[in-house]
């Protein structure tokens, strides 16, 4: 749920501009609409890990139920929104509901397998997310048929259901008593630092590059991040723990996350916004026209699982950056003003499953392998966040690329987009290998649980 409504209004973005009065003399902007995917996204981050952290110390039923009410309740009012600002504002916190489930619900899985079977739990949860992120056009896209306010609606159904189901058969574990209180005050600084540098990046066709309120964006998000920071190294619970990202794959795996979901939105969101603003499909046309690729997402993660289990992720992580970086290419030279479906964009978009299939389950198995399960949630979140950090500059690139209007996305925009992409697919491959490098011995902090060690 939390995965598919990251991307889910993507298909619906014209329908819903146009609902809310995007562009109308004195309405919001196609940047304003933005924030309703980068507020989701900015809130999600910002509160994995202190959901993580309170996960650990008081229960993950508790706060994987709490969240599941709170995103199905906040979906409700998101349907109900006739402003985009309104929209923005129950989107954060229903952004809020997503984060405390999404760390909990691995900690719930992985406390239910054995030992041996927890790696391959992992790809399944990440691969799992994947294809929701990657299918949300497509649901998307049918929903937009009866509205856009069921790419919301959507979500009652399905967590009233889940809510019954999780009371029921979902069991807790014991608190880990040692887990410190969250540093909701770093959240708040982390969550400002990347909300004005999309703010920065969003506006700037608007303010202009030279602009000193492009430049006070820029440079404020610069001092919040370095607060942020500075905070980090004194809290005793802070939202990114300084020993984690001194275990050289931990860290390597939290650039490579970033750089990977960059490319991940630009990949994704420019091919839809292609499909609907230069051939002209419509949300149902654009729906289906992308399914194809995700299909591929679950097959790739479960053959590479099965036939290339001896080969170290750090290496598929590589091998799939490429295949996408390849796959941007072919659709940026390739994809020209008229539709030609079969022969462009569904290779490319063929291209671009099988690459996210084979790095992202391993990027996330690889990164979370060797932490102890009852702090799963934590470490979890802390890569889950960077997989947000990513998507929200990505988004952000895009429409400083292609700028704030509704209308028509220029091709040599389109282009740009898709290149931009391969460029920060071919810096993911490269800061891949870094995982597979032996890590030095660290002190851990005690709260941490195992975390040292190379991505074999």
């Amino acid at each position: 749920m939390s995965s598919l409504d990251l991307f889910v209004v993507n298909v619906a973005f014209d329908d819903l501009g146009a609902s809310l009065g995007v562009n109308r003399p004195g309405g919001p902007t196609a940047g304003d609409l933005s924030w309703i995917l980068n507020a989701y996204a900015v809130t999600f981050a910002a509160l994995l890990v202190p959901f993580g952290r309170l996960a650990d110390r008081y229960g993950r039923k508790h706060i994987f139920v709490g969240g599941l009410l709170l995103f199905t309740l906040a979906s409700v009012a998101c349907a109900l929104s006739g402003n985009v600002w309104v929209l923005v504002a129950f989107r954060v916190l229903q952004a809020a509901g997503a984060a405390a489930m999404t760390p909990t619900s691995l900690s719930i899985l992985l406390t239910a397998l054995p030992a041996a079977r927890r790696m391959g739990g992992v790809r399944l949860w990440a691969a799992t997310g994947a294809i929701a992120a990657a299918m949300g056009p497509s649901v998307g896209g049918v929903l937009t048929q009866f509205g856009w306010q069921w790419v919301f609606l959507i979500n009652l159904p399905v967590g009233a259901a889940l809510l019954v189901v999780a009371l029921r058969e979902v069991h807790d574990v014991r608190p880990d008593d040692e887990a410190g209180v969250p540093d909701l005050l770093g959240a708040v600084l982390f969550a400002g630092s990347v909300g004005l540098l999309a703010l920065g990046l969003v506006k700037s066709p608007a303010w202009g590059w030279a602009s000193g309120r492009t430049a006070l964006a820029l440079g404020l998000s610069l001092v919040l991040g370095v607060l942020f920071a500075l905070r980090s190294m004194r809290h005793p619970s802070p939202v990114i723990h300084p020993e984690l990202l001194r275990v050289t794959t931990f860290r390597w795996a939290i650039v490579t996350m970033v750089l990977f979901n960059v490319s991940f939105a630009i990949h994704l969101l420019a091919g839809i916004r292609g499909l609907q603003q230069i051939w002209g499909y419509s949300a149902l046309q654009t729906g289906f026209a992308v399914a194809v690729g995700p299909v591929l997402v679950p097959v790739t993660a479960a053959l590479s699982h099965r036939f290339l289990s001896t080969v170290r992720p750090a290496r598929l992580i590589t091998a799939g950056s490429l295949l996408m970086a390849l796959s941007s290419v072919f659709l940026a030279l390739g994809m020209g003003p008229g539709p030609a479906y079969l022969t462009t964009y569904l290779p490319g978009w063929l291209l671009g499953g099988v690459g996210v299939g084979l790095a992202l389950p391993n990027l996330m198995a690889g990164a979370t392998h060797d932490r102890a399960p009852h702090q799963a949630a934590t470490g979890s979140g802390v890569v889950t966040m960077a997989r947000q950090i990513g998507f929200v500059i990505g988004v952000s690139i895009l429409f400083a690329i292609v700028g704030n209007g509704i209308g028509l996305i220029a091709m040599d925009a389109f282009t740009t987009c898709f290149l931009v992409a391969a460029a920060a697919l071919a810096a993911a491959s490269l800061t891949a290998f870094g995982m597979a490098a032996r890590a030095r011995p660290t002190a851990a902090a005690p709260a941490l649980g195992p975390v040292s060690g190379s991505i074999r």
